[in-house]
């Protein structure tokens, strides 16, 4: 072999070498070594114990791009955590929900600018709070009856409560909401509304004459491939779930917290689904169903909603209204969707749709650029989930990744 053939040679290896380590997936340009950066990231939130440990994903619309598991799942046991553990994603449950009223819509079965009394009688004639003291509550008419796409916005107004057991009906929980007086006029603020989810979730029961949870898995899980999507863990499962953990202000560290706000055993199948806040899932799962999302409805040939349903889904919704818990951002329907980049979502493109959950589980999908970052933990009492450094700093490293 000559010299000039040795050189030739080179030069193809450091070309292949390059193209290995910068793939084209479609519009997604892949940079691996900064990928791998992701786990370092998180690692020094382990380190510091901030958390216990966590799962990253990016994907494109195809493809799982990244996925690692750094850290424990149990700090007692020291069990490592795994890729494919079980996390509790509390308010990412929503986007979830909201997806099965859209399906309902497509099928001609609903209207979400209907009143909801128009499926549920019992929210007929509410009234709604003028004035409130501690010696006289003063009560209105409403301007006019909440719609179900006042509940998917969070601007309905819909009163809370806290459920009376572990396992309320959402046919009892939802009667009980509908006799509480409206805070403001449907349509003139936002407020986060868990009660507002759970009614969404007492609708589509009611119009599909299905139970909520059975309509969730045969219409959105087994289609979209989640089967580790469920709200009762089954009891070979238990062990995969990620433990929740709060800072220990004692030992300077972490200490075990309740990985679930309300009494009673995890696989127990009577306790309350509650559409707002009670799914338990892996990355992978929440993966397939962000990938349907940016495939503007269809996944693997299966088309779960209509291109233009996915479009009102992700588009604000709810105007110049302050919403959301972190600045620069609005509400879809069901979704929160970034309306101006900065600081915790400053790396992404404006329309980035997505929701997060109150132990620092986070979700987004970036349309303009075609991916998806998922972040997996189980931390309570972070000052603002969504607007965390560990979220930040995730995306940051994700993002310079995937440019």
């Amino acid at each position: 072999m000559n010299k000039s053939t040795k050189i030739v040679g080179r030069v193809i290896l450091l070309c292949l070498a390059f193209l290995i380590s910068n793939f084209a997936f479609g519009e997604v340009h892949l940079n691996k070594e900064k990928l791998n950066q992701i786990a370092q990231t998180l690692q020094k939130f382990v380190d510091e114990k901030v958390i216990s440990g966590a799962v990253a994903l990016v994907a494109d619309k195809e493809s799982v791009l990244f996925c690692e598991a750094v850290g424990y799942s149990d700090l007692t046991t020291k069990r490592k955590m795994h890729k494919d553990d079980l996390f509790w994603i509390a308010s990412m449950t929503k986007p979830i929900t909201a997806v099965a009223v859209m399906i309902l819509q497509d099928e001609g079965k609903l209207n979400i600018n209907d009143p909801v009394e128009k499926y549920l009688p019992e929210f007929k004639n509410q009234w709604m709070i003028k004035d409130q003291t501690n010696e006289q509550l003063i009560l209105v008419k409403p301007p006019r009856a909440i719609t179900i796409r006042d509940l998917m916005t969070h601007t309905s107004g819909l009163n809370d409560l806290t459920p009376p057991r572990a396992h309320s009906s959402l046919a009892e929980l939802v009667m009980a909401y509908s006799q509480l007086p409206l805070k403001f006029p449907a349509g003139s603020r936002w407020e986060y509304s868990n009660s507002g989810i759970n009614t969404l979730g007492r609708i589509v029961e009611v119009v599909s004459g299905k139970p909520y949870p059975e309509f969730v898995n045969e219409r959105i899980f087994k289609p979209l491939g989640m089967k580790n999507t469920t709200f009762w863990p089954s009891e070979s499962d238990i062990y995969r779930i990620a433990r929740s953990y709060e800072p220990d202000k004692d030992s300077g560290g972490l200490k075990e917290t309740s990985i679930f706000l309300i009494q009673g055993d995890l696989t127990d199948k009577t306790r309350t689904p509650f559409p707002a806040w009670g799914l338990f899932s892996t990355a992978k799962d929440l993966c397939n169903f962000y990938q349907m999302m940016l495939n503007k409805g269809s996944f693997h040939g299966k088309r779960i909603l209509s291109e233009d349903t996915v479009k009102e889904m992700t588009h604000t919704q709810t105007g110049n209204l302050k919403t959301g818990f972190s600045d620069g951002m609005s509400f879809g329907l069901g979704f929160a969707v970034v309306k101006e980049p900065q600081v915790v979502t400053g790396m992404l493109s404006k329309g980035t749709f997505g929701h997060g959950g109150a132990y620092g589980t986070q979700s987004w999908a970036d349309p303009q650029k075609g991916t998806i970052y998922i972040l997996m933990i189980q931390r309570a009492k972070l000052p603002n989930a969504d607007a965390s450094d560990i979220r930040r700093e995730f995306q940051e490293t994700a993002a310079k990744a995937v440019e």
